[in-house]
């Protein structure tokens, strides 16, 4: 009687892929993440860039306002310096004519109220100015923390070492506490 064989050299290698294939499994898993980190990278970068738009957009309305309410200051300089000289004249009396001073104390009281106005809307965009910065910084982190993360699952994957890929998850955690931290209000 004839003994059977049983092929156990086709089941060892086939065993031994299967295993082989569970110790690379984890590669998958850091491919997945990375394209993760890379969308949460791209959509920090976004708001960061939206923020520090605003913030330079705010700062030229507050300089804009600053300017206006400097002429509006030497506007009413000239009035009180025109009147201030007028009355002068006229206390003089140079002959026989006499120059009547006009009374400008309202387009001085106008200026008062328009510099008021004007340095509110200055002070309201230097404010939100301020604010979009203060959105912006964490986002920029973020994204940081999101790029740098990703570098790092590169290189996990480059040199097989998993305690790398656990680094950038790590780093993703940070850059998602800064974005949240970009994103509330």
């Amino acid at each position: 009687m004839e003994e059977i064989e049983v092929p156990t050299e086709h089941l060892h290698e086939e065993i031994a892929e299967k295993a082989e294939e569970q110790k690379e499994k984890w590669i998958l898993y850091v491919a997945l993440s990375t394209a993760f980190m890379a969308v949460l990278a791209a959509v920090a970068g976004l708001l960061a860039g939206h923020h520090a738009n605003e913030a330079l957009i705010e700062r030229v309305k507050a300089s804009d306002n600053w300017n206006f309410y400097q002429a509006k200051n030497l506007k009413q300089i000239i009035v009180i310096n025109t009147d201030q000289v007028l009355k002068a004249v006229g206390a003089a009396k140079t002959g026989e004519t006499a120059i009547a001073p006009e009374d400008h104390s309202k387009d001085i009281a106008r200026y008062d109220k328009e510099k008021e106005e004007i340095k509110k809307q200055a002070e309201e965009a230097e404010h939100e100015s301020a604010a979009h910065l203060a959105k912006h910084v964490p986002l920029a982190s973020a994204v940081t923390a999101f790029q740098i993360a990703i570098a790092i699952s590169a290189i996990a994957i480059l040199t097989r070492r998993q305690k790398l890929w656990y680094v950038s998850l790590v780093l993703t955690a940070t850059g998602l506490v800064f974005l949240i931290l970009g994103i509330l209000p």
